[in-house]
């Protein structure tokens, strides 16, 4: 959907497959690059413990809690365990991660987490096992950053796609903590998903006119050059995967198209999609053209 609307301005046809194609795999890899750098602050955030007791014992007249920096965050096995892991390591070098994270948002943000209660309680318990190392990671994560104005502004300056990517990226980061080095950075989307949303990107191109003909008519009195391009585009989406799409219910492919609707179009749009949706199913089925057959063998 992104793809499609991103490319209105080049071609209002919506025909410019490679450039579809192009636009498509350059969405996935700012979700992949959005990950590795939220999973690079976490280690970023814990890794300012050192430093903040290196700065702290080399000041002119030093406190016993100067001297008393805890640095466990930045040497436990659990911390280790996600910097030793050589998809991850490989994929920041190679997308050049370092570079976009800044120190001084880095030690605002450790400092939040110093002064935290759980972070206190994590020190004094000074235990150095999983448990506790994913727990002090998942709430660097859920409280530390992701509740903190000036680092989720510093992601939207960065990522654009940051507001349509942040409960998958949530999801994404929560899942890779609770098992680092179960992600393949190089393939963050998996072949299935790509492959699906590449065959769907080119079912929309390739059968416009077509699906044209199946919507324009249910408009009745909306003038289809007057509807909301997105709408336009998520119902050209929902109506090929009813059409060509085997694996994916009628239900849930309208149920799904609402909700996208609802989230991204006009505060109309969910009804609208609904009703326009529903009556291009119900024709299908009346005229017996609902066979979901692979848009290439038709």
């Amino acid at each position: 959907m992104q793809t499609l609307y991103a490319l209105l301005p080049l071609d209002a046809n919506l025909t410019n497959s490679d450039e579809a194609l192009k636009q498509l795999h350059k969405h996935f890899n700012n979700s992949r690059l959005l990950l590795l750098y939220t999973i690079q602050t976490i280690i970023r955030i814990a890794q300012y413990a050192e430093i903040d007791a290196r700065r702290s014992a080399a000041k002119n007249l030093p406190t016993k809690e100067d001297l008393q920096v805890n640095t466990s965050i930045a040497q436990s096995a659990y911390l280790q365990s996600i910097i030793t892991d050589s998809l991850f390591a490989e994929a920041v070098e190679k997308y050049k991660i370092n570079l976009l994270l800044q120190d001084d948002i880095i030690k605002k943000l450790y400092v939040q987490l110093k002064k935290s209660d759980v972070y206190k309680m994590y020190v004094a318990n000074g235990l150095d096992d999983k448990k506790s190392g994913l727990q002090i990671c998942t709430y660097i994560l859920n409280e530390v950053m992701l509740n903190n104005e000036v680092f989720t502004a510093q992601l939207e300056e960065i990522f654009t796609n940051v507001d349509d990517d942040i409960d998958i990226l949530y999801a994404a980061a929560t899942k890779y903590l609770q098992k680092p080095g179960s992600v393949m950075f190089e393939d963050v989307v998996g072949k299935e998903k790509m492959k699906f949303a590449t065959s769907l990107l080119q079912t929309v191109l390739d059968k416009a006119a077509y699906l044209s003909t199946l919507i324009n008519p249910k408009l009745k009195n909306w003038d289809a050059d007057r509807i909301a391009a997105l709408d336009m585009i998520i119902l050209k989406l929902g109506t090929c995967e009813m059409l060509y799409f085997e694996t994916i219910p009628v239900k849930v492919t309208i149920n799904e198209y609402i909700d996208i609707a609802k989230e991204y179009s006009t505060a109309q749009s969910g009804q609208f999609i609904n009703g326009l949706l529903d009556n291009i199913h119900k024709e299908l089925v009346a005229q017996n053209k609902l066979h979901k057959v692979d848009f290439r063998q038709v």
